[in-house]
């Protein structure tokens, strides 16, 4: 198993990020079999469809150019514009080939690994060069593969070409005596057959190698958990900075609904553990739960209620139905609204009374509260 300089088993998959910072500094899996046969195939796939019409206009264009008069001959400057003319030509005949061998070469770097430009991959790494690095690769696995690849490839190549040589030897050596049109033709032939048997002998080392380059590419990233650990923290953040991030949130949210607790007309409270501050207004459905808290949150709900004079009523039951019930925001549940009603209700009775004066008025003996939201 792979190990990293300190020693550690990569033995973790690349996480999606790392497999995205590989790409951007150009490593992508590429396989030259890959190129190769696309090439070879693609070019076989050309010579027997035009190759016909690239051999006759070839002859052509030798035909016009061979044929100078005597006159010609001994004029430098007509030879050059005839060697011109016939580079011309020929080019002009053969640009769609070579355009569709490039398409081909472009269509077949991508395909394993996709297209993607890095300036990254073009910064020059002057630890390449350094011997013992360059020792390292030709003895690693992947050098040791490269080895046995190019020495099937040999083995094959070779075994074709001997076999071709030896099935066509007639047929090459009849081309001497043979005329021009004639051998020009029989020459396309053999090559595009020469040729297609080579590409077949290339499918088996692509076959091989398109594998081997995937695999080889996502061993080179594995990760030790080390690393996986640490690339978590980068991306989410680091536990002790998300806590604090967290624990101010809170702080910022508990800061507004204290802002609120003064304009609430009513707290209902446990009455130490639980304080639920509510308000109602004209057009509200229900009156709705301005601030809440147990402890000391509810301790100072209960302190700022009674700076600003707001009614603090203790109703343990009804308040922990609210506190469980509702958030911060939320109206109250429909089943609780007889019992926040009468709840108003003794609220603006005190309000009443303590503009008019008189007998103080009693609170309810128990506001109903139903049997599934008591806690």
């Amino acid at each position: 198993m792979a190990e990293n300089a300190d020693g550690q088993d990569k033995s973790e998959r690349p996480t999606g990020k790392r497999l995205a910072d590989a790409r951007k500094k150009g490593q992508a899996p590429r396989s030259r079999e890959l190129n190769t046969l696309a090439l070879t195939l693609g070019g076989v796939v050309l010579l027997l469809a035009f190759g016909p019409r690239y051999a006759e206009g070839l002859m052509t264009t030798m035909r016009v150019n061979f044929r100078v008069a005597r006159a010609d001959l001994l004029d430098p400057a007509t030879l050059l514009d005839h060697l011109v003319g016939g580079l011309r030509d020929a080019l002009l005949l053969l640009a769609p080939f070579f355009a569709a061998m490039l398409a081909i070469a472009v269509l077949a770097s991508i395909a394993l690994g996709g297209f993607h430009f890095s300036t990254q991959a073009l910064v020059p790494k002057f630890s390449k060069l350094n011997p013992l690095a360059g020792f390292k690769r030709m003895f690693s696995t992947k050098g040791l593969v490269e080895l046995l690849k190019a020495v099937l490839k040999f083995l094959l190549i070779g075994g074709v070409t001997v076999l071709v040589l030896w099935h066509d030897a007639d047929r090459l050596v009849a081309l001497g005596t043979a005329d021009v049109r004639v051998a020009i033709g029989e020459v396309f032939d053999l090559l595009a057959s020469a040729t297609l048997l080579l590409a077949s002998t290339l499918l088996l080392l692509a076959v091989i190698d398109v594998p081997f380059q995937l695999w080889e590419h996502h061993r080179g990233l594995r990760m030790t958990k080390q690393e996986v650990r640490d690339e978590m923290k980068d991306t989410e953040g680091r536990p002790e900075v998300k806590g604090r991030i967290r624990q101010v949130q809170r702080e910022m949210a508990q800061r507004r609904m204290m802002a609120e607790v003064p304009k609430a007309d009513v707290v209902v409270t446990n009455p130490t553990h639980f304080a639920v501050a509510l308000r109602y207004e004209s057009g509200m459905t229900a009156p709705r739960v301005v601030a809440k808290g147990a402890d000391q949150v509810a301790a100072r709900i209960r302190e700022l209620a009674g700076e600003h004079q707001v009614p603090v009523v203790e109703a343990a039951p009804l308040a922990r139905a609210i506190y469980f019930n509702a958030e911060v925001g939320e109206t109250i549940p429909a089943a609780l609204y007889l019992a926040v009603a009468q709840l108003l209700a003794y609220v603006f009775q005190l309000q009443a009374w303590r503009e008019e004066g008189g007998e103080r008025p009693a609170p309810p003996d128990d506001f109903p509260v139903p049997g599934e939201l008591r806690r």
